[in-house]
């Protein structure tokens, strides 16, 4: 953890239910950043689990124009996922709850209460019909149209940080602190298979939009890209001397985007492993990345309370999104490509456009 991290800790004491040995590095620094906002305790934001309204006074920022800010959260928004139509987005937080809204107004459709836990990850299915989201040792699968529990899947024996689903629909791969990836069932739970050569914690997977390959980053600093359906390694990444904290691939499957503690965003041949550039916009440990729909940019996130937009072909900056006072924890682009949706510690989700 960093030293800003260490000196928050110290501040506020080691009995906070976030702070065991256990918890991810990435988590754990993402929820001492919001308790940082205040010099050690927590800032106070409007939050509502009704209605949530528009912003009063749009934020100054450089770029870019947010469109609503949703305030639903009482607690670190940790994950956002925007469904395949985009109408909807579902964003979990360590309030324990998913809720799922229209990404048109911020209006307020329900609130999933089936996990008793904070919820580090969330996917939607690719038809819509459902919606995974991760909390502690366990990843529940519900009906994204009322919340219904489907089934409960338990193979891992630790927290789980990320969730992803397969582009047919049909399986539904997770990775944790429990140094494993796992593949299964997306429609019973049924285990399938699990991937064991990372040698730290699991932090993010992404499956490939073709199909074929699943791509793992960890805390072991390497990405690692293998088959789901034999668990078989094509290639291991070792560009980042920290660990990998987000994995993003290009909606074509032929490059990947890593981000990492180690403040930059790299970019890389998926076939190969080959280098193509780094990204070094931002200060601090970079936790999110997302491709446009387009293949033309990438946004990432990070500690620094920014979204950074930059051109995808050449790592050349577009322009810095500020609208967040907590670090950046999710990003999702919009499958139209007009807006971007970021969540934070601030407890927020903030929809704004992408220029």
């Amino acid at each position: 953890m960093t030293t800003q991290g260490t000196s928050t800790q110290q501040a506020i004491g080691t009995d906070l239910p976030f702070l065991e040995k256990r918890i991810s590095r990435r988590t754990a620094v993402v929820q001492l950043v919001g308790l940082a906002l205040a010099g050690g305790s927590l800032t106070q934001f409007a939050t509502s689990c009704s209605s949530p309204s528009q912003s009063p006074t749009p934020i100054v920022r450089s770029v870019g124009t947010v469109l609503y800010i949703y305030r639903g959260h009482s607690s670190l928004v940790l994950a956002l996922a925007c469904s395949p139509d985009g109408k909807r987005i579902a964003s979990g937080s360590q309030d324990t709850t998913v809720q799922v809204w229209d990404a048109m107004n911020g209006g307020h459709v329900y609130i999933y209460r089936g996990q008793h836990n904070p919820v580090y990850a969330l996917v939607w299915s690719p038809d819509g019909k459902r919606i995974a989201s991760a909390s502690y040792t366990e990843v529940q699968v519900w009906d994204s149209a009322n919340g219904s529990l489907i089934y409960t899947y338990r193979g891992h024996s630790d927290i789980v940080n990320t969730v992803a689903w397969s582009p047919d629909g049909r399986q539904i791969v997770s990775g944790g602190i429990d140094m494993t990836v796992q593949v299964w069932n997306a429609a019973t739970g049924d285990h399938l298979i699990t991937y064991r050569k990372h040698t730290d914690v699991v932090e993010a997977v992404a499956w490939s939009p073709d199909g074929k390959h699943i791509v793992s980053g960890s805390d072991d600093k390497t990405v690692q890209v293998w088959d789901p359906a034999t668990g078989k390694n094509s290639l291991t990444y070792h560009g980042h001397n920290a660990q990998v904290l987000t994995v993003g691939w290009s909606p074509d499957s032929k490059r990947i985007a890593s981000g990492s503690a180690d403040q930059t965003v790299q970019v890389w041949d998926a076939t190969n492993g080959e280098h193509v550039y780094t990204y070094r916009g931002h200060s601090t440990q970079v936790g999110a990345v997302a491709w446009s729909p387009d293949s033309k940019r990438i946004a990432s996130g990070g500690e620094d309370q920014t979204v950074q937009v930059w051109d995808a072909t050449n790592g050349e900056h577009v322009y810095t999104y500020r609208g967040h006072t907590g670090g950046v924890t999710t990003i999702a682009w919009s499958p139209d490509g007009k807006w971007i949706a970021s969540s934070s510690a601030d407890y927020t989700v903030q929809i704004w456009q992408a220029i």
